[in-house]
């Protein structure tokens, strides 16, 4: 919703002296400790509204109140800018601290996540960098069914891998016999070799697939398709390294053990479930955020939906090559967290290049 300027005022107080102290906040409170020029009773009213658009609630009966997910994520697109200051001491740490001279690659990035972890208060996450040099050499559409292809992709190592996709119905040839289908899909299978043999794993998300689409116009679905599956293929799960989990979970919001629980289960032992949303590759358009914020379930898997996930890709030249994250509860300093993420993600792309 559109705010006025009052009540981005009051959801902006009510967010920062919520994450300052983790208690319910009153109008009383936001009265006393915020210069919002009002009267208590219209901030109570303007509290009220902004509970029931949904982005305040009440813990409980004649509590105050505390930001929603929808009350975080309309501060983080709409009233907040990221800290630069934050941002640039921590780049000071990393140039005092770490040595690109000496010790390994993923040495160092356990020691930058370290001090990720130690400022921020938060859990990092960096993910070890992909190799950016393996290239398509083959790829064969093989006919299974009427409706279902398998798609073999071999790189020039040789490493293959298959994947099962569905035709589109309505994009079937009606009454075609088995031998021009396979003929089909043969002209298909050419026509993506010639377009994406050499092409390498890393950077397939940064062709121009709409000119895929304009040349072959009638398979303009399945071939969307076929690359979508193969940009999801170009970054396989790779290992996350993970600092500052006992200090995180000092936070009230992960008081209760069943929550702690399935969040270390999916820290220490899933993931590959956890992989998919730290390194998101951007779309071929080349239009995603710079840094992206998962907010409480907004979050796809369960064990997060308490959490906040802050992600930056970092690159090596201009492929994207891993990631870097902060892990905390809803209740953060998304001022704060972001700009520390993208300095981070810079850093690590300006080294590595």
């Amino acid at each position: 919703m559109e705010l006025s300027e009052r009540y981005q005022q009051i959801l902006s107080a009510t967010i920062r002296h919520y994450v300052a102290t983790a208690e319910p906040v009153g109008s009383k409170t936001l009265m006393q400790e915020y210069d919002l020029s009002v009267s208590p009773a219209t901030i109570r009213n303007a509290m009220g509204r902004l509970e029931k658009v949904g982005l305040l609630y009440q813990p409980y009966t004649s509590a105050g109140r505390i930001p929603s997910d929808s009350g975080y994520r309309t501060y983080v697109d709409q009233l907040m800018t990221p800290d630069e200051s934050f941002g640039e001491q921590l780049l000071n740490l990393y140039t005092q601290n770490l040595d690109w001279g000496t010790g390994s690659l993923e040495s160092l990035l356990q020691r930058a996540a370290q001090i990720l972890s130690t400022v921020s208060g938060h859990i990092a996450l960096v993910t070890i960098p992909q190799n950016s040099k393996s290239r398509l050499y083959h790829l064969q559409l093989v006919p299974l069914t009427r409706q279902q292809v398998m798609l073999v992709m071999v790189t020039d190592s040789y490493y293959t891998q298959s994947v099962v996709l569905e035709f589109p119905e309505d994009q079937l040839l009606p009454d075609v016999d088995e031998e021009s289908w396979q003929r089909e899909l043969q002209i298909l299978s050419n026509f993506l070799n010639q377009k994406l043999r050499g092409e390498s794993l890393m950077t397939l998300n940064c062709l121009d697939w709409g000119e895929l689409d304009r040349e072959f116009n009638n398979y303009a679905e399945f071939l969307r398709g076929i690359l979508q599956e193969l940009r999801q293929r170009s970054h396989s799960y790779a290992p996350i390294l993970i600092r500052g989990i006992s200090e995180a979970l000092r936070q009230p919001e992960f008081s209760q053990l069943q929550q702690v629980q399935m969040l270390m289960q999916l820290l220490e032992k899933e993931q590959e479930q956890l992989f998919p949303l730290i390194f998101e590759l951007p779309d071929s358009q080349g239009d995603s955020k710079r840094v992206v914020v998962r907010i409480g379930t907004e979050n796809d898997l369960e064990a997060l939906n308490v959490c906040t996930l802050i992600t930056a890709n970092y690159r090596k030249g201009d492929v994207p090559v891993g990631s870097v994250g902060l892990l905390g509860p809803t209740r953060m300093l998304y001022e704060n967290a972001i700009a520390m993420v993208e300095a981070t993600a810079d850093y690590l792309s300006e080294t590595l290049s």
